[in-house]
């Protein structure tokens, strides 16, 4: 799809969406307690400093001619004591604010992490998992500071505000009127700058989230790039990528520092008629303004300007953080298209009977994958499933295990209907391995006892024997106890594909599905293979897509599929003597084996 690549972007909201913003306040919620205490310290602390300009203005005006020596020290000590106890409100603010955020931080992306682990196969079919992954990561850590100190030095900063300009009224009316008269100016700036500013974050997310994507990709395929010397024209891509990542940061940079010298100036061009006027009316005595008065308000001047710069740096952080949230709660959002339904019951221990009935799937509208499927495989069986590729035979085993919804049509196992059924409930009596054979990090044991986390050591021992991969595990260094790599890259193609067959087999599943099971194996240790594989495969019902048909030909049901239909079915004798498509695909193979070079 288009959208599955590095160098798409992602769609922009046209809109500021406050419900963006309503959303986070319910993460913010579980902490109103710590968050009003941490508010109450910030206030009364700022409320304290006010004072500071007005002890100036007494000191000056009255103490000062009056040589008044100790209601100045009274007033020196005094505020010492305001400044050790700001120190002190300080203190317990950051320790406050920064342990709510982190936790709301936390919260944010378990949410995310939790979502991502219930969504289908389709939605990281369709998306570079680079853009996923910065989401997780990159764009909720954007958030921290916003959480830990923005909200509470907001509100402290608006009240401050009122704080000052209570202050400022009461020292002087004509003055902070004066001072108000840069405030429309402002308005009109962050009119100007607001939409502009929002939409450069938002590219910048975007450029952010492509060069992330690409560099994952990067990285998963390092191998194919050295092997076909790509190494030139993917720096090349991942140069305009990052170029393009840093004119847009550069563009919504020059955004977010347009406020601070707006505000400056402004603030400058206040102070000097302040200062002119002042000083005028210092020598008119109806005038009301005194030295003192004049210093403690240009005092309060400064104070009034800085909650505004602060005030607009937060906006910038805002419509930063906007941006971000976006892109956070669209994956939150995410429709869960297989899911559990609201009357689902859980299956009991099953037998293992599926049957598919008209069975119909698209994976894109308009274009069907199976067309009216009709099988039954009673308990037991096992059934082949084999035809060229893409003609819907890993599509088939995903919808007995559920991963996608069918169209139309019902799969039961034993009766039950799968789409009523619980998934865990489901999936915990299936044992799956598919194409892809993955390898966490870890221990070689931890990888065989993913599925099954209560199995003992000796379980995990037994089902690496019946799979052969007991001897090459014990001729590594630490045994069972050897660290892989993610992907298991230390280990052959081969390896990682018993190791990912013991993992199946020890959930002990009533229905087993071997997708290309051993397509890595090498034929001798596929012989040794199969030896155990009969033994286990008895009283299963298992599901064995392959092309090699040396390794179904003992099964009950092979089905050739081929554009999304059954064209033919039977055992492998039947079949042949058909002398239909699965004849032909035989033959072909063994004319190929026959004529092979030694």
């Amino acid at each position: 799809m288009a959208r599955n690549k590095y160098d798409v972007d992602e769609t922009l909201e046209d809109k500021f969406d406050v419900k963006q913003l309503k959303r986070l306040v319910v993460y913010v919620k579980p902490y109103t307690k710590q968050l009003a205490l941490a508010l109450f310290l910030m206030l009364s602390s700022s409320a304290l400093t006010m004072l500071f300009p007005t002890f100036i203005s007494k000191i000056m005006d009255e103490y000062i001619p009056a040589k008044d020596v100790d209601s100045i020290v009274r007033i020196t000590l005094f505020s010492l004591l305001i400044v050790l106890y700001t120190c002190v409100c300080i203190r317990w603010k950051i320790r406050i604010t920064s342990r709510v955020g982190q936790n709301i931080v936390h919260q944010l992306r378990s949410d995310i992490f939790v979502h991502l682990q219930e969504l289908p196969f389709s939605y990281y079919d369709e998306r570079p998992h680079g853009k996923i992954q910065v989401r997780v990561v990159n764009y909720v850590n954007s958030l921290s500071d916003l959480l830990s100190n923005g909200i509470i030095n907001t509100i402290t900063d608006m009240c401050n505000l009122i704080f000052i300009l209570i202050f400022m009224f009461s020292l002087h009316f004509r003055l902070t009127l004066i001072c108000l008269c840069g405030l429309p100016v402002l308005a009109v700036v962050i009119i100007f700058v607001k939409k502009r500013q929002r939409r450069a974050w938002q590219i910048q997310s975007n450029k952010q989230s492509n060069l992330t994507a690409y560099i994952a990709e990067s990285i998963n395929g390092i191998r194919v790039t050295q092997s076909f010397v790509r190494e030139q024209e993917n720096t090349s891509i991942f140069n305009n990528l990052s170029n393009s990542y840093r004119d847009a940061w550069m563009t919504a940079v020059k955004y977010n520092f347009l406020m601070w010298p707006c505000i400056d100036s402004i603030s400058t061009v206040t102070t000097a008629f302040i200062y002119i006027l002042g000083i005028s009316w210092i020598a008119d005595a109806t005038a009301g303004v005194t030295v003192g008065i004049l210093i403690a308000f240009t005092s309060y001047i400064s104070r009034f300007w800085e909650p505004i710069n602060t005030l607009a740096s937060f906006y910038n952080s805002l419509l930063t953080a906007i941006a971000y949230l976006e892109r956070i709660f669209e994956t939150i959002d995410e429709p869960i298209a297989v899911k559990d339904a609201p009357d689902a019951a859980e299956l009991p221990p099953i037998k293992g009977k599926v049957e598919f009935k008209d069975v119909c799937f698209s994976y894109e509208d308009g274009i069907p994958i199976l067309k009216n499927v009709n099988f039954t495989a009673n308990p037991g069986d096992t059934f082949a499933i084999v035809g060229p590729t893409g003609a819907g035979k890993s599509t088939i085993v995903n919808l007995i295990s559920r991963f996608y919804n069918v169209d139309s049509g019902t799969i039961e196992i034993d009766g039950h209907d799968i789409s009523k059924a619980t998934l865990s409930s489901l999936r915990k009596q299936m044992g799956i391995m598919m194409q892809d054979s993955f390898i966490f990090s870890g221990t070689i044991m931890d990888n065989i006892r993913y599925g099954n986390t209560t199995a003992t050591d000796e379980d995990v021992i037994r089902a690496a024997k019946t799979v052969c991969a007991h001897d090459f595990i014990m001729e590594m260094e630490d045994g069972y106890q050897t660290q892989v790599n993610e992907r298991g890259s230390r280990l052959s193609a081969g390896q990682r594909q018993l190791i990912s067959f013991a993992r199946a087999l020890l959930e002990n599943p009533a229905i087993l599905i071997l997708d290309e099971a051993t397509s890595s194996i090498d034929t001798e240790t596929e012989i040794l293979l199969q030896q155990g594989l009969n033994k286990l495969l008895e009283g299963r019902t298992s599901f064995i897509i392959a092309h090699r048909l040396s390794t179904i030909k003992n099964a009950n049901c092979i089905m050739y599929v081929d554009k999304g239909n059954i064209l033919e079915k039977g055992t492998h004798e039947e079949l042949l003597e058909k002398e239909g498509e699965y004849h032909k695909l035989f033959m072909s193979q063994y004319d190929f084996l026959k004529t092979k070079p030694n």
